[in-house]
């Protein structure tokens, strides 16, 4: 898995210099109604791809950061979901031990045949 982790690195890396190297046209952008700059092609879709994906980044974060403040609002409710487990692991080992006492008064499959043939 590392290896394909890395080759999938180094080509998408590759990629990234090919297109480098290949589109340095000067572009101008526009960013509001009188400011704008002139970059080559290549560093804006580079600067816009960094931008997207530190916006990518912090949402995830920011996600994170909500559902840890979400679980601790409502400690009691994760207390009562592992009450609530423990409960339903207790019911089925009784339903288990039950079902074991039921099968144990069943007669076995071996002797009904053996007891019917032999009558």
């Amino acid at each position: 898995m590392k290896q394909l982790n890395f080759l999938l690195i180094f080509s998408f890396g590759l990629a990234m210099v090919m297109f480098t190297l290949e589109n340095t046209a000067p572009t101008t952008v526009q960013f509001l109604p009188g400011l704008s700059t002139t970059l080559p092609l290549a560093a804006l879709l580079l600067l816009v791809g960094g931008i997207g994906a530190t916006a990518a980044w912090v949402f995830a974060v920011w996600t994170g950061v909500v559902k840890r403040v979400e679980s601790q609002v409502n400690p009691g409710e994760a207390e009562a979901q592992q009450v609530r487990i423990r409960e339903l692991e207790e019911d089925v080992q009784r339903y288990r031990a039950a079902v074991d006492a039921q099968l144990g008064l069943l007669p076995a499959a071996g002797e009904s045949t053996a007891q019917s043939e032999a009558a």
